[in-house]
């Protein structure tokens, strides 16, 4: 598959299959009724309450987004910026210790900021600006369905507001943002990798081959 350059943050692109293609499609021409499937089947698997409503949707929201991104061809990208995100998000939960900031009204610590929050507008933001562009409806159903995320949070007693806000901020920066550095970094990384498992493959078979070839010449 030949590189392009993303019309989205600046990144480097591959050209999707007609899957991935048809799948682009379907979210542009029907996102709305895409995304309200999505919620449902959230709250179907749920315990209808706010908190686990709220779990299902901020892991549907990222992996929509996921689906989304591989469909315009910035899987690479997604998946890249998604690991910076973990790492934003664990990294300040850790450099923040004890600090006031960083407690959760229930007790607990390692509160800032909501990891909850930050997954579902990492998600809305990347579909908002990929496939549900142009989709006023989609666009709106989805950034509710995130704003939920993090008021469960905060109903739960999970996170404070400034927690959640943080979080949310977080998403949508690393998602916005022109990083065309690290996206063409990734893209190398992967890309070598590629590179290196197909090297692999070729060796296995090679190997498999002589393997072969010597126990054929050992039973004759």
């Amino acid at each position: 598959m030949s590189d392009v350059k993303s019309p989205v943050a600046g990144g480097v692109v591959s050209r999707p299959g007609p899957v991935w293609r048809l799948l682009r499609h379907v979210m542009r021409q029907f996102g709305l009724f895409v995304m309200l499937s999505v919620f449902l089947v959230s709250i179907l698997l749920s315990q209808r309450t706010a908190e686990t409503i709220g779990d299902n949707i901020q892991i549907a929201l990222p992996l929509t987004g996921l689906g989304c991104a591989v469909a315009e061809g910035r899987g690479v990208q997604y998946f890249g910026r998604f690991l910076l995100m973990e790492l934003a998000i664990h990294g300040s939960k850790t450099a923040l210790g004890d600090a006031e900031i960083n407690q959760r009204p229930n007790g607990s610590g390692k509160g800032f900021p909501s990891g909850h929050t930050t997954a579902a507008a990492f998600g809305a933001t990347a579909l908002i600006q990929g496939c549900l562009a142009g989709n006023k409806s989609a666009q709106a159903a989805t950034v509710i369905a995130a704003g939920y995320v993090g008021t469960s949070r905060v109903e739960a007693g999970a996170h404070t507001i400034w927690q959640v806000l943080a979080g949310a901020v977080l998403g949508w920066i690393l998602q916005a943002a022109t990083l065309a550095a690290f996206d063409r970094a990734m893209a190398r990384l992967w890309s070598g990798a590629g590179r290196g498992a197909a090297v692999l493959r070729s060796e296995m078979a090679i190997a498999r081959r002589r393997i072969w070839h010597w126990l054929r010449r050992v039973r004759r």
